[in-house]
């Protein structure tokens, strides 16, 4: 792995652990479950609006963000989003290297919610 893909995040996430669904697939896993929803959006985005139940943990508090994702089920899938899908898809691979089995990102995010 190159350098810019350590610094940055790239190559590519497990298939079997990591998926991004559109809005329709996004909305219909999440409806009417009790589901671990995450917007990794700032506090002050997540204000602006958000999608139902998510709970707001912010992406750039690095270590608020590790304890606050230890405190979720690693055995439970995570659905993630952020405004438009960038932030959540490198959230994705910190939660998966944390332990984490299944993590599923919106197409998009909010900006296509």
């Amino acid at each position: 792995m190159s350098f810019l893909s350590l610094l940055f995040g790239g190559g590519a996430l497990d298939p079997d652990k990591f998926e991004v669904l559109d809005k329709n697939a996004f909305k219909a896993a999440i409806r009417n479950k009790k589901v671990q929803l995450v917007d990794v959006r700032t506090a002050g985005e997540y204000r602006t609006g958000h999608i139902g139940k998510a709970i707001n943990i912010d992406f750039f508090q690095g270590g608020d963000f590790k304890s606050s994702f230890e405190k979720l089920d690693k055995g439970k899938p995570v659905y993630l989003y952020c405004r438009s899908g960038s932030r959540s898809r490198k959230a994705a691979r910190k939660v998966l290297d944390m332990g984490f089995e299944k993590v599923y990102d919106l197409q998009g995010g909010y900006m296509r919610w």
